[in-house]
């Protein structure tokens, strides 16, 4: 096995100690402790979600269909701040890995203010059109009022929003993971708090949501951008190392379609199941927002492991030390898979109770979400392989087995088996239900062969930029 080069240059101690911890700590305890900030993430995300969802429901249902209507809009800003952050972040904890700090400090500049400035021109022509925006998205004339005075909002906190995701990814993909947790958190804690109070306290209904949710956002990107990115040990985003070369966005496009596929295709895939919900009525639109902020909790867990994963697969790729890296893989497969098939257990036993939790005075919401969200609890154990297949190929720089297996659930298969099972199949909204487990499925059978074939290369291949 190849022994790390740990001389580098030099400059920065801190960076060189932690070059040392993530290519000689063992891979189980490394994973954690990446993992538990970006859980911590990703589940106060989740819950602020969630508590959105609770807070809103107390208005009506029209409401919770109108933030549900918003969600795929979300998920596309979302999209934009990962494919930047994880881009730059995956490059440059590869760059890390072979101690190019220097080089390092340039792709952090570019993927931040490239990310930045793309998200704001596309907020600004989102505001300037957000009548059109809304339809499109699929708001019913029921709830179209609604849904703009949340989106207006939504879209003048896009470019913190984008910005905090990648400041967030950059600072977790080179193992600084607990300094993104605080920054993340800090917003995500803010905006649970102020929700109720902008909602209620203010009576500014849905649109005090919204706001809370930008001034959370902000709040994150500040703490990221200022104390995050300057700590010893991180790499800070500096605007004289701004350097959009070719060869920079070549390797950040490589490292973040990926992302923006399997996020982005999420987006578009919500916006087209709204309108195949829209025919059944605003209770159906609710039903299915509510199931998907409820997943955003089961995915939470996984995707924590997923992104604690990342750094030490970058590194280790990095320094050439591929058993470590598919030891560190096969670890968060079981673990990942373990706790996915409890979270489904509960979900599946307890659908009725946890949907009426958001919405207890609407028994149809109940009764459609229930079904829904115990149909998508049968095939979650099995999203584990295809997720983090996803972000070790993506991590090591295999951009096109990557971008397959990403777009695998929510482009390649599952807007098929929406078509299949509501037209041809004829089953209406169940046909809606049953086609998400359907792509789920047989995904992982598809990205079983795709999983040999790169880890059996991972000897032959010892180069990072082998294709």
């Amino acid at each position: 096995m190849p022994k790390p080069i740990f001389s580098g240059n030099g400059s920065d101690p801190a960076k060189n100690e932690r070059f040392i911890r993530m290519t000689t700590a063992p891979v189980e305890k490394l994973v954690w402790s990446m993992a538990l900030p970006s859980i911590a993430i990703t589940m106060t995300t989740s819950i602020y979600n969630m508590a959105d969802t609770f807070y809103v429901g107390r208005l009506g249902t029209s409401e919770v269909a109108a933030v549900g209507i918003a969600l795929p809009l979300m998920t596309i800003i979302q999209s934009i701040g990962v494919f930047f952050g994880q881009g730059s972040g995956i490059y440059m904890s590869r760059l890390l890995g072979e101690q190019k700090t220097e080089k390092a400090s340039q792709v952090a500049a570019t993927g931040m203010i490239t990310g930045f400035f793309v998200m704001l021109l596309m907020a600004v022509i989102g505001i300037l059109n957000i009548d059109y925006l809304v339809m499109g998205l699929g708001a019913t004339p029921a709830i179209l009022s609604h849904t703009r005075d949340y989106i207006l909002y939504i879209l003048i906190a896009a470019p913190w929003m984008a910005g905090a995701t990648i400041l967030n990814q950059q600072l977790r993909l080179q193992g600084g993971a607990k300094m993104a947790m605080i920054g993340m958190v800090s917003g995500n804690v803010l905006h649970i708090l102020l929700s109720p109070l902008f909602i209620f306290v203010f009576d500014m209904g849905i649109r005090g949501a919204a706001i809370a949710a930008m001034l959370s956002q902000f709040t994150s990107f500040i703490i990221l951008f200022v104390y995050g990115s300057r700590r010893q040990g991180n790499i800070s985003i500096n605007f004289r190392h701004f350097s959009p070369s070719r060869s920079n966005y070549y390797e950040m496009f490589r490292g973040g379609v990926p992302s923006l596929m399997r996020q982005g295709l999420m987006g578009v895939t919500h916006i087209i199941i709204n309108h195949f919900a829209g025919a059944y009525g605003v209770a159906a639109i609710a039903a299915i927002s509510i199931n998907n902020r409820i997943m955003l909790i089961a995915n939470s867990v996984l995707l924590g492991i997923g992104q604690g994963f990342q750094p030490v697969c970058g590194f280790n790729y990095g320094a050439k030390l591929y058993g470590r890296l598919k030891k560190a893989f096969w670890y968060c497969v079981r673990v990942a898979t373990a706790g996915l098939f409890v979270i489904s257990l509960a979900m599946f036993i307890f659908a009725p109770q946890i949907v009426a939790f958001f919405r207890r005075e609407d028994l149809e919401v109940i009764a459609v979400g229930a079904r829904g969200l115990r149909l998508m609890a049968l095939s979650k154990p099995f999203i584990p392989l295809v997720i983090l297949c996803t972000m070790m190929t993506q991590s090591v720089g295999k951009a096109l087995f990557a971008s397959i297996s990403a777009m695998a659930r929510q482009g390649i298969f599952l807007l098929p088996s929406l078509i299949i099972f509501t037209r041809l199949f004829d089953l209406g909204l169940l046909g809606i239900q049953i086609s998400l487990p359907a792509a789920d499925l047989i995904s992982f059978a598809m990205v079983i062969p795709m999983l040999i074939n790169v880890l059996g290369k991972m000897k032959e291949e010892p180069s990072p930029d082998a294709a």
